[in-house]
């Protein structure tokens, strides 16, 4: 591809709203442009290296034995209806109508179309087991669009589905993709870990995510020191004893604390520490008020929640809320007295906790020393909190420590969920209808793309791996106007060509010092430099990921390129 004529126009400046390398990058070497927040458009060098992610993916689903199909983006209510979504899914689902008012959805997953094509279409046990994907463009509508591609509301995504007769033949399919995906990654040259994670809205029990260790990711990933255990924050079992104290219980009080809200502004105020702090937050469980109570050193856990109850929604109750159950607002809220149509849950931490500091459910005001069970009652103890730096691991061996990670992959387990919702079924051995076991897999391409960028740069551009690359070589000539560099050049060009490397050549006539920081910034692996020992057949050839620099005669190049690139 000559870059003369090539769409690829870089940029000098970084963008004000680019907060992360990858989105830096990516707009800076001509990858990607903005059309409005959360929706890209790929440019011709983008949409290369996007293609050659989505080949690696395609590649090993087949390995795998699964088959590719292609689903519609727009999908009926009816089937998210059907299986209950609808609503659940929450506002991150784009909902459209059409000329005859009827709603549609614009896909962010297929599970209730693919189960319906395979209920109508499968029937025998002998057509099981079977998995079938997908690439394609999917939608979710984001509250905040950020970073670029790795949060957009438009996205490429791979998406898999595999349908079993039992759930011992799911467990297999689930190794297969596992299995498939670790492939993926690895050939994608990522740093990535697989760690146990929460469903969510996908329903299903076994889960895994696999996440790219960085240091941009919107995930923290909690890990053993000393195992293979790793886990989202958001689902990592605390698994701690916690000892009461001796100290006998005081007289409950109440103390004066003008415009102290925060447990770390009301710890210092009282002169105590954070952990003898209640910390007392309102949340609307399916629309139910439920108080919720951790010691003030740690975190609540809304997904823990939200299995708890085995709720549709969790949500941090508002100003409104707060007032019309608690009277008060929110860093004065406490326990005591409240109303008995509040459900009130805690942490396991707080049941040894003696003559602890909470809200007083008045404005600027707090009990001292409160204690469960005489001061008040609490419905269910049980682990809510996040897990922290220091906690013993869960599975007994080391200590835990955090990550940030990428989400680029995940795969579910998904049983009967859909087919039962749907009536997905098949008759057994024995002609008995039964409801066929599914699981889903899904790889997020252009995340992808974004991840590998955020892990392979330096300070003057991508370093792209050699699997990804848009191209193999940038054959740059120094100075186009001078006929042995420009000759040479072109020859070089064509063969190399023929030899299949794919070839961007700077036929440009920029000065030296631009074509070489456009060269840094798209990070090809080989950049070959055509310059004034074109006339004897010199070239300088740069390997781009470690820097190095060899003079070569045209003679050996192909050597070379082979050694490097393959």
């Amino acid at each position: 591809m000559r870059q003369s004529t090539y769409l690829a126009q870089t940029l000098r400046d970084i963008p004000s709203d680019a907060e992360v390398k990858s989105h830096q990058l990516m707009l800076r070497a001509g990858l990607i442009r903005q059309s409005t927040s959360g929706v890209y458009s790929f440019l011709p060098i983008g949409l290369k290296v996007l293609k050659k992610v989505e080949n690696i993916v395609r590649e090993e689903m087949d390995k795998a034995g699964a088959q590719e199909m292609l689903l519609p983006s727009i999908q009926p209510s009816e089937l998210w209806k059907a299986s209950g979504r609808w609503e659940e899914y929450g506002a991150e689902l784009m909902r459209i109508k059409d000329r005859h008012d009827r709603e549609f959805a614009l896909g962010p997953t297929h599970e209730e179309v693919i189960t319906t094509i395979v209920r109508d279409d499968v029937r025998s046990y002998k057509k099981l087991p079977m998995t079938l994907y997908q690439i394609q463009t999917k939608f979710r509508d984001e509250r905040r669009p950020r970073f670029g591609i790795l949060r957009g509301r438009e996205f490429l995504m791979k998406d898999a589905y595999s349908f079993d007769t039992s759930f011992e033949g799911l467990d297999e399919s689930y190794q297969k993709m596992y299995s498939a995906y670790c492939n993926i990654f690895t050939r994608c040259e990522l740093n990535y870990r697989a760690v146990v994670a929460d469903s969510g809205a996908m329903g299903g029990k076994d889960t895994h995510e696999f996440m790219v260790l960085s240091t941009v990711g919107e995930d923290t990933i909690a890990y053993s020191d000393s195992s293979d255990f790793a886990a989202n924050i958001e689902i990592a079992p605390v698994n701690v004893t916690y000892e009461k104290s001796s100290d006998q219980p005081k007289a409950l009080g109440k103390m004066e604390t003008p415009s102290k809200k925060t447990i770390e502004e009301v710890a210092n105020f009282l002169s105590i520490a954070k952990e003898d702090c209640i910390k007392s937050m309102l949340f609307l469980v399916d629309e139910k008020p439920v108080l919720v109570l951790v010691r003030g050193d740690h975190q609540v856990n809304e997904v823990k929640i939200k299995h708890l109850f085995d709720a549709r929604s969790v949500e941090l109750a508002g100003e409104a809320e707060t007032e019309k159950w608690l009277s008060t607002e929110a860093g004065y809220i406490g326990p005591v007295n409240v109303d008995d149509n509040i459900t009130i849950i805690a942490d396991k931490a707080v049941e040894v906790m003696v003559n602890a500091v909470c809200g007083a459910n008045e404005q600027d005001a707090h009990f001292i020393n409160v204690n469960p069970g005489r001061d008040f009652n609490v419905s269910n103890y049980a682990d809510l909190r996040n897990i922290q730096e220091g906690d013993p691991s869960p599975d007994g061996k080391g200590t835990i420590k955090f990550k940030e990670g990428i989400e680029v992959g995940h795969v579910f387990k998904l049983g009967t969920k859909y087919s039962e919702a749907l009536n997905a079924q098949f008759l057994d051995e024995n002609g008995k209808t039964q409801p066929m076991v599914m699981g889903s897999y899904g790889i997020g391409v252009s995340r992808t793309v974004a991840a590998i960028i955020e892990e392979h740069h330096d300070e003057n551009g991508i370093v792209w791996p050699i699997s990804v690359a848009p191209f193999h070589i940038h054959l740059m000539p120094i100075n186009v106007k001078q006929d042995e560099q420009r000759k040479l050049s072109e020859e070089l060009y064509e063969s190399l060509n023929n030899k299949r490397y794919e070839v961007l050549y700077d036929d440009r006539a920029e000065r030296p010092g631009v074509k070489f920081k456009d060269a840094d910034l798209f990070g090809l692996p080989l950049r070959i430099t055509v310059g004034k020992k074109a006339e004897e057949g010199i070239l300088e050839v740069k390997i781009r990921k470690t820097g190095e620099v060899l003079e070569v005669h045209r003679d050996n190049l192909l050597e070379i390129i082979e050694k490097y690139i393959g």
